[in-house]
């Protein structure tokens, strides 16, 4: 079983390589080598460092409030949680 976390890319790397992803408040280089034609704003879902996949907005939103309300996603002092 693996878990991927689903993060919404905010800088893309210029060689498409790479791009920066940010979830629960937090920042993360990762490797776009999986995937194909990622743009800004994508969310991604991100396994040990990959994304392995594209979803759509609603259900990043929807997984990640659902890790929040688990006590999975702990946001950083003084931001609200999804």
């Amino acid at each position: 079983m693996c878990l991927a976390i689903p993060a919404r890319v905010v800088q893309l790397d210029v060689t498409g390589e790479s791009a920066t992803v940010e979830v629960g408040g937090v920042r993360k280089v990762i490797s776009l080598a999986l995937l194909d034609g990622v743009v800004l704003d994508d969310y991604v879902l991100v396994h040990v460092g990959y994304a392995i996949s594209r979803i759509e907005p609603q259900e990043a939103e929807r997984t990640l409030r659902l890790f929040a309300e688990a006590g999975a996603l702990v946001q950083p002092e003084g931001q609200e949680r999804p």
